[in-house]
């Protein structure tokens, strides 16, 4: 899949990276990309020879509602935090600092985890903070509460150049878009047939088109405007369906509320389907329902990367995306998908792709060949292995 010459420049890092520790930490170990892509990470790391772990957060619900404002504050929303709100923040920090595992690097990702460095002490590690975040218009604020954590890693990675704040002082900033695991529950190879039937149990009607966002609810994920849009194709193809999946993720105290804003917008619409993990659609049936969708949209208003925007391209559908953040680098418009910025752009497009099949089955194949060149696991382990062998202190490397 791969290809030998890449097999082998892996199979030389692991031998370098061998014998050395990983820890990683994150806020949750279900919902969202992050925990997605240590899923699976992790076990491929220990496979290639790494001590990699995974450590998730120990906090308080009151602590996910304010990460969840930072979040929107990174952003671009201009909210700002209390005094007591940047205690319980560092508190969670230095609390969860304490109970840490040793390790030759520590790779933190996230607002949530970028105060533990502050509190860890000298442990010898090399630290790292990921940012899966689009920072381009931070509400500033709040960028200066957390900036001064952020300075204290050795490295930090950051999807794009664009989200990279300037002025950071570290000895190394690094560019490093996440990727999906072909082999996973939610992309592995899967008949077509099975897909239909898992399908089917939902409730959806397989002979006609079918719309598919696959996001947290959440307002920097549109599902308001995913409606609209869907609202206007139907004008021009009666007979559309629009499916929504999303997980309700434990650091996102917000997706109830705008799952429930969704469906009061969707109006009893009963060709509009909405799900989540609640309803047992879980990975096995994102598979499915990417596989039978006619046209995959994710109309992102901020977006870090998108890792469901690979996932469709992988299984040859095409995607009708916004153009914001890292889904720029995964959809080449107009080559393997389309990039919007309005839900009218949004459906003009969509109906291009329903109105010719011909054009869809050669967006699916130069998609999938992006993905295979840019976004898969492999090359995520080939960045983590680069990075434990150049990080692990000397001391702990011999």
């Amino acid at each position: 899949m791969i290809g030998q010459k890449r097999y082998d420049g892996l199979r030389a890092l692991a031998a370098a990276a061998a014998g050395r520790s990983m820890l990683h930490v994150n806020a949750t170990a279900y919902g969202g990309g992050v925990a997605e892509i240590l899923q699976n990470l992790i076990p491929l790391l220990r496979d290639a020879g790494v001590d990699a772990h995974w450590a998730v957060l120990d906090a308080p619900a009151e602590f996910y509602e304010i990460t969840k404002k930072i979040h929107n504050a990174l952003q671009g929303m201009k909210l700002d935090l209390s005094e007591a709100e940047q205690k319980v923040f560092l508190d969670v920090a230095r609390e969860n600092a304490a109970q840490l595992r040793q390790a030759d690097v520590v790779l933190a990702h996230d607002p949530q985890a970028v105060a533990l460095r502050h509190f860890a002490g000298a442990r010898g590690a090399g630290w790292v903070w990921r940012c899966h975040i689009d920072l381009t218009t931070a509400y500033e604020p709040v960028w200066s509460f957390l900036r001064p954590y952020v300075d204290e890693h050795d490295a930090s990675i950051w999807t794009m150049p664009e989200f990279v704040r300037p002025g950071l002082r570290m000895r190394r900033v690094l560019i490093q878009a996440p990727t999906i695991d072909p082999f996973s529950v939610k992309n592995r190879e899967m008949p077509l047939a099975e897909a239909h039937e898992v399908v089917r149990a939902f409730g959806v009607d397989l002979e006609r088109p079918m719309l598919l966002q696959v996001s947290r609810f959440d307002p920097w994920k549109d599902p308001l405007g995913v409606i609209d849009a869907y609202r206007l194709a139907k004008k021009k193809v009666r007979d559309v369906q629009l499916v929504m999946i999303g997980s309700l993720a434990d650091d996102d105290p917000e997706g109830q509320e705008y799952l429930d804003r969704t469906r009061k917008h969707a109006a009893g619409d009963p060709d509009v389907f909405l799900f989540t993990n609640l309803d047992g659609v879980k990975d096995r049936e994102v598979n499915a329902f990417q596989r039978v969708s006619t046209v995959v949209i994710q109309k992102s208003l901020r977006e870090g990367f998108g890792l469901v925007v690979a996932e469709a391209l992988w299984k040859e559908i095409p995607v009708v995306a916004g153009k914001v953040g890292g889904i720029v680098i995964q959809i080449q418009d107009g080559i393997s998908g389309y990039l919007v910025s309005s839900p009218a752009e949004c459906a003009a497009r969509t109906i291009d792709l329903l109105s010719d099949p011909a054009l869809r089955k050669r967006m699916a194949a130069a998609g999938r060949e992006h993905v295979r060149e840019n976004f898969l696991i492999t090359r995520d382990l080939r960045d983590q292995l680069e990075l434990v062998a150049n990080l692990a202190s000397p001391a702990r490397k011999s």
